[in-house]
């Protein structure tokens, strides 16, 4: 599933520019991608603007200069890696309250737990991608480095 979401940031300038679920699942498969990846990958792009679009309201009203607690069980299910990296790009000013929540949730999606900093980078990557989020080159630097999927295609 990961190597498609790099494939579709690497292919895709916006997500505008990506064709509706079922041309795009015919597009994926003609590259080489597995069925059971693809019908992975457009779920999880499916609960990605399922939680953007219930988000909507937090990104509305601002929380200032709010901080997370993260619970026990997102320390379980996401690790100490992947939270640290997300109070990094929170710290960094590239992730509101709405798209830190949306990064979160989407991080409990996957599969993997604890998750790796590979991966959450690529879910962060793909939620600002989402939201066509201006990112400092610096912090987009840090998003790709390091980013075994980057370096199968």
């Amino acid at each position: 599933m990961f190597d498609i979401l790099v494939y579709l940031f690497e292919t895709y300038y916006t997500p505008q520019a990506c064709p509706e679920a079922d041309v795009l699942a015919h597009k994926l498969a003609a590259v080489g991608f597995e069925h059971e990846d693809i019908n992975d990958a457009l779920g999880w792009l499916h609960g990605l603007a399922q939680t953007t679009e219930e988000c909507g309201q937090l990104a509305k009203n601002p929380q200032g200069d709010s901080r997370r607690v993260f619970t026990d069980h997102e320390y379980q299910t996401m690790g100490t890696e992947a939270i640290g990296f997300i109070t990094f790009l929170e710290n960094s000013g590239v992730l509101p309250t709405a798209l830190r929540e949306i990064l979160i949730e989407r991080a409990q999606a996957t599969t993997e737990s604890p998750i790796s900093l590979e991966k959450i980078k690529i879910i962060a990557l793909m939620v600002l991608w989402s939201q066509e989020a201006e990112v400092d080159h610096l912090v987009f630097e840090e998003l790709l480095a390091d980013d075994p999927a980057r370096l199968s295609h």
